[in-house]
């Protein structure tokens, strides 16, 4: 009989939940809306609530559930279960013991990781990804996450922030980014950059969804936006093709459906960009799991951690 997992997945203002088995499939999900008012307990006792409701509606028992798999924003510590001092993409996150909170509610093994992460984990376990030992995998939205695959494993680093990708930087003394330094790579390949410059550029191109939709039509300046924008991903992927030589590039977000419009054309510019051995079977595609990658991904790193303790015992 398969086994079950309550798998969480944590943004600014949501909270999605479900029970995901042990074949990666999302068996019941739902989401939940809460707001946070700064103060440190918000999201946390959201999340706790959820579980709960979650857990009352399908009449769970101790037995039926194996264990939480939590993904989050935010600059994660994944080694102590809780979230960094300086990792607050959630207001009043900062430095919240997720782990130890939902293990002393629940009684449940839990594991916490970077939801950007999570996401390429699933990609990896059910999605775009299955197949692949090393993967190099890139989230376009607001800002740039990502996650790095390499033997097969997730690349975590010594505390578990590894593949904060939209924080290393691409320009030397550029623009100023959320994160106290300069010149991040989100702070130019975000779709929040493509925006902000298209507006700057042309206000009725306001949203990624009409900026696509005027260079589907054949604009010329959105399919020049675009190709600057694409221009700045590529420049940035390129030298994390260099660094990890993947044999995948797998692009997330809600833009990584525009296939003619961003995947084909970041290929041929990345491709234009690396060594030639470099690009020898080098594949690029799109996330396949949409929403329920953080959730799966989420699972997939408990159900890993939960087998490392098991060979360490």
């Amino acid at each position: 009989m398969a086994k079950k997992y309550i798998g969480v997945d944590v943004g600014g203002t949501s909270i999605k939940l479900g029970i995901v088995d042990d074949r990666g499939e999302v068996l019941i999900k739902k989401e939940s809306i809460y707001t946070d008012e700064g103060d440190g307990r918000t999201a946390i006792q959201a999340i706790k609530d959820s579980i709960r409701e979650l857990i009352e509606e399908q009449d769970l028992s101790g037995s039926d559930i194996s264990g939480i798999g939590v993904s989050a924003a935010g600059c994660i510590n994944s080694v102590e279960g809780c979230v960094a001092k300086n990792g607050g993409n959630v207001p009043g996150w900062s430095g919240t013991e997720v782990c130890k909170e939902l293990t002393d509610e629940f009684g449940y093994f839990t594991t916490l990781a970077n939801d950007a992460n999570c996401a390429v984990l699933g990609e990896l376990w059910a999605g775009a990804a299955m197949g692949y030992t090393d993967v190099v995998g890139v989230t376009l939205g607001t800002g740039v996450g990502g996650g790095i695959i390499t033997g097969g494993r997730l690349l975590e680093g010594a505390h578990g922030y590894a593949g904060e990708l939209g924080h290393f930087p691409t320009h030397a003394g550029g623009d100023h980014c959320i994160c106290g330094l300069d010149g991040c790579f989100e702070r130019y390949a975000s779709t929040s950059a493509l925006i902000r410059t298209a507006v700057t550029e042309d206000p009725d191109l306001k949203s990624g969804r009409v900026l696509f939709s005027a260079a589907e039509a054949g604009d010329r300046h959105a399919l020049d936006l675009l190709d600057r924008w694409i221009g700045e991903i590529a420049y940035g992927i390129a030298g994390l093709i260099h660094v990890f030589d993947p044999q995948l590039v797998l692009i997330g977000g809600g833009v990584s459906a525009q296939d003619r419009l961003l995947i084909q054309p970041l290929k041929e510019k990345v491709l234009s960009m690396i060594m030639p051995d470099f690009a020898d079977d080098l594949e690029f595609r799109p996330a396949a799991l949409g929403n329920d990658a953080g959730l799966i991904g989420a699972v997939y790193y408990l159900m890993s951690r939960e087998n490392t303790a098991r060979r360490q015992q």
